[in-house]
């Protein structure tokens, strides 16, 4: 029982502690947002009229009072918008500092005539510059916002200042009238609004000889003896102020480095703390008298309960070791069928590179045998030789390309391509079936180079594949056999559009013909793989191609590539 009271007492602690530091963290972001919210008042107080100054400086009456005319009539236009804005003052200085029209003209502690040429706000506004300034007024001995800016001639010299003064009174006294303790320091460290009085006009630390020689200068607190303020942070947001303890908190995100400073009452986290401490003492209590009246009775059923839960137990183990067997023998189908899956995709692409090889190199071997026969035939088998050794390279290129199927074109290289050159190549490679067929072939050359950034082999590749596909197409036609090759630069891409009067698409779609076996010629007679190499090789290079049956028979085919900067882009 020894053992039991003093772990009671020590939870006790604990749960006080621990609940105080949970309370107390309430009680910060309680105050922080409590903070947050004089901060915006404040803020909103200070900004409301700060473009005013910047809008009477440009105020016709304003300017013709700086030349000495109409000044009654501006003290009069001054206090009509003094008494409607709610602000304590407006005034017009010269460039000495002399007040030549204010709001208050005529009445006791009026500005005019009065000279504020030592105030800071006015050297500011007097250098052209936005001034501001929080001090105890010279002339009314009332404490202010000033808020002044030049007033500039025709010429854009400054020749006037013009002010405002903004009692901030009222954000002390509602302060006070809350019941909450807020205090407002400059950059100095001088408390100038305070919900308590006995703040105002003290030091939050001592003030340096030059600190008060300049507040001396600026006359900023009167005589004010600026004595410090008995305070003190005790850390972990907590402060002193005399022998009263508070939760502290700071905002200095304001103007001019002021700082706003909120104390906390911590009271009621102290009156909380101890609440929580006696109702968990009670709930203690209760919990281990019930904990103790039903505990006899939970040992009964839980004898009871053990027994039935082991005969389950025993159960479902026997099911289980059932259904582990059963995913074992399930797992290993599964590797099985992945495993003849995968056999048979490697056969279908192994199948389909052999068949590419088989279409691809039947192009240039007709070529070759086209070359030797005319050679034969006319006697001059020796000029043919770098034909057949360039047809022979282009094999053995085709041959390399069969590797775009796994991963295209990825390590060759691209450089600038004249796309009038690879047609002027791919209808040289094909000149002996042209001849053959007696195909009148047009090719219209753009009037510059049309360059694009690709392969040469490649894109010759395509172009040799779709003329070969316009040549069979006529082969069976008896119309007059014409092949048009357009080349065009249309914004910053390159069309290459072949025209035939051929048998056309023969109402094929181009995505069908793009499919790897399928063609439109009669069996035997091709392969299918023509348009699935093109379209692949121009989707390396950014391109894309289409296919239509025109009207007057025949079929047109497109080549779009992006243009040599464009190009570069869309192959990177």
């Amino acid at each position: 029982m020894l053992l039991g009271l003093l772990l009671a007492v020590v939870a006790g602690v604990a749960l006080f502690f621990g609940s105080s530091a949970f309370f107390r963290t309430e009680e910060v972001n309680k105050a922080q947002a409590r903070l947050s919210l004089h901060r915006g008042l404040l803020v909103a107080e200070v900004g409301r009229f700060a473009h005013l100054t910047f809008v009477l400086a440009r105020d016709a009456h304003v300017q013709r009072a700086t030349l000495g005319h109409d000044r009654a009539a501006l003290n009069s236009r001054l206090a009509a918008f003094a008494e409607q804005a709610g602000l304590e003052a407006i005034y017009l200085m010269d460039m000495t500092g002399l007040t030549i029209a204010a709001s208050n003209a005529g009445q006791p502690g009026t500005f005019l005539g009065q000279n504020y040429g030592f105030r800071p706000y006015f050297r500011e506004a007097a250098a052209g510059r936005h001034g501001t300034f929080y001090g105890i007024g010279a002339t009314t001995r009332r404490p202010g916002y000033f808020i002044a800016d030049p007033v500039r001639g025709p010429s854009g010299d400054v020749v006037a200042v013009i002010a405002i003064k903004i009692d901030l009174g009222t954000l002390s006294a509602a302060w006070a009238e809350s019941g909450e303790n807020v205090l407002l320091a400059n950059d100095d460290g001088v408390v100038f609004l305070a919900s308590d009085p006995a703040w105002r006009y003290r030091a939050l630390q001592p003030l340096t000889t030059a600190q008060r020689a300049d507040i001396r200068a600026g006359q900023q607190f009167a005589d004010e003896p600026l004595t410090p303020l008995n305070w003190d942070e005790t850390g972990d947001q907590g402060a002193r102020i005399g022998a009263k303890a508070f939760l502290h908190v700071t905002s200095d995100a304001l103007p001019h480095g002021w700082v706003l400073h909120y104390f906390a009452d911590p009271r009621a986290m102290w009156v909380r703390s101890w609440l929580t401490v006696v109702i968990a003492a009670v709930v203690a209590a209760a919990t281990i008298l019930i904990t103790q009246a039903r505990r006899n009775v939970r040992i009964r059923q839980a004898l009871h309960k053990s027994e039935a839960e082991e005969a389950a137990l025993r159960e479902a183990n026997a099911r289980l070791a059932v259904e582990i067997e059963e995913r074992r023998t399930a797992q290993r189908r599964l590797h099985r069928t992945q495993d003849e899956l995968a056999r048979a995709s490697r056969l279908a692409v192994l199948g389909q590179l052999a068949a590419s090889v088989t279409h691809e190199l039947g192009q240039p071997i007709a070529a070759m045998k086209n070359h030797l026969t005319a050679a034969e035939i006319s006697g001059q088998s020796g000029r043919m030789t770098g034909r057949l050794q360039g047809l022979v390279a282009r094999m053995e290129a085709i041959t390399r390309q069969l590797k775009f199927f796994a991963s295209p074109a990825a390590d060759e290289a691209l450089e600038p391509v004249d796309l009038n050159s690879v047609v002027d190549e791919a209808r040289a490679l094909l000149a002996p079936n042209i001849a053959t067929l007696g195909v009148e072939v047009q090719v219209e050359t753009s009037t510059g180079p049309l360059q694009v950034h690709g392969n040469r082999m490649r894109l010759e590749q395509v172009m040799t594949n779709l003329m070969r596909n316009a040549l069979d197409a006529m082969e069976d036609t008896d119309t007059p056999r014409r092949l048009r090759v357009g080349l065009a630069a249309i914004g910053d891409e390159a069309t290459v559009t072949l025209q035939d009067t051929g048998t056309g698409l023969r109402g094929a779609d181009l995505s069908d013909l793009q499919e790897p076996f399928v063609t439109t010629r009669s069996s035997g007679q091709g392969m299918g793989l023509g348009l699935a190499i093109s379209g692949e090789i121009l989707r390396e290079h950014g391109g894309r191609m289409s296919a239509r049956d025109l009207p007057e028979g025949g079929a047109e085919f497109r080549v779009t590539l992006p243009l040599i900067q464009a190009g570069r882009e869309a192959a990177e």
